[in-house]
């Protein structure tokens, strides 16, 4: 990088790469207009790279402001951190940890890990956020959280992944409803029922998998709603919209307008892994895959 650019070149190019709008930019940042573009072109002639194509109507970023979006936000991030944990490790905290979860991961594995984390950092401070699968891989990617908590099984080269619970699967059905764990003796016994599943965005292996336990019972299911919430898929079965199948975890603290069969004689189960960086250099990060590693 040459001498005369700045980081804040590098914060004004992002604020008019996410705008594409040098007017909308230079208010966002509390800068002048002219002053805005005066800065761009100067980090464009240091770079010697044009990094934005522009007319009098618009502005786009061009293949090498692309490029150094993606980079920038990825690096920005990682830059925060290091300047966060300064600041933290000056407070006396030990460190700062990122969260990633499915909601499933909250009932159990998380508390835990957490207590046993905290009892020997006692000054930790943890942050989270409850995600999808695949924005946990983004978010991961992104470097804005440190570890993820997930039901899927192919990630990308640069993370990596360490099963933590095999989970089997349970029928969710209204407290009416004429079956029950005395006379259940199959799936089959429910093709007729609108079934509620969880949306194929929140993971598409997961949701290959639910659809393999209905061809091996030998039917196809009617799907009335979709959604990503446990909790949603419960009110919907309480309320007789339909029933569901979800991985047994789900079953605790539940309240007692649903009923649960396990489903203990189908061979599919689900695994909830974690998942982290590869390049990931958090010294908390690093503790917590010790508890994890002792799961």
């Amino acid at each position: 990088m040459s001498n005369q650019l700045e980081y804040r070149h590098l914060i004004y190019f992002l604020a008019v790469a996410d705008e594409l709008h040098f007017r909308k930019a230079a208010d966002k940042l509390f800068i002048s207009q002219p002053g805005l573009s005066r800065q761009i072109r100067q980090m464009e002639e240091s770079m010697g790279v044009i990094l934005f194509d522009r007319d009098n109507r618009n502005v786009s970023l061009t293949k090498a402001g692309e490029y150094l979006k993606k980079e920038l936000k990825v690096n920005l991030n990682a830059l925060d951190d290091i300047l966060n944990q300064a600041k933290r490790i000056n407070d006396g905290i030990d460190g700062n940890l990122n969260f990633g979860y499915i909601g499933s991961a909250m009932e159990n594995i998380i508390p835990e890990l957490l207590v046993k984390l905290r009892n020997k950092h006692p000054n930790i401070h943890f942050r989270f956020q409850e995600m999808d699968n695949l924005n946990q891989i983004s978010a991961l990617q992104m470097k804005e959280i440190d570890i993820g908590f997930v039901r899927i099984e192919t990630i990308p080269n640069e993370l990596n992944i360490q099963p933590i619970l095999e989970d089997t699967f349970s029928l969710v059905l209204p407290l009416k409803h004429h079956l029950s764990e005395q006379n259940f003796t199959g799936l089959k016994q429910l093709q007729d029922e609108n079934f509620i599943m969880f949306d194929k965005s929140y993971s598409p292996s997961y949701y290959q998998k639910i659809m393999e336990i209905f061809k091996e019972s030998g039917f196809t299911p009617n799907v009335s709603h979709r959604t990503i919430h446990s909790s949603s898929i419960y009110k919907l079965v309480e309320h007789d919209f339909g029933i569901s199948i979800v991985p047994s975890s789900l079953r605790t603290g539940i309240n007692e307008h649903v009923k649960f069969i396990e489903l203990k004689d189908i061979s599919q189960r689900t695994i909830l892994s974690a998942v982290w960086s590869k390049n990931n250099r958090n010294p908390m990060l690093s503790k917590m895959l010790e508890f994890i590693s002792g799961i």
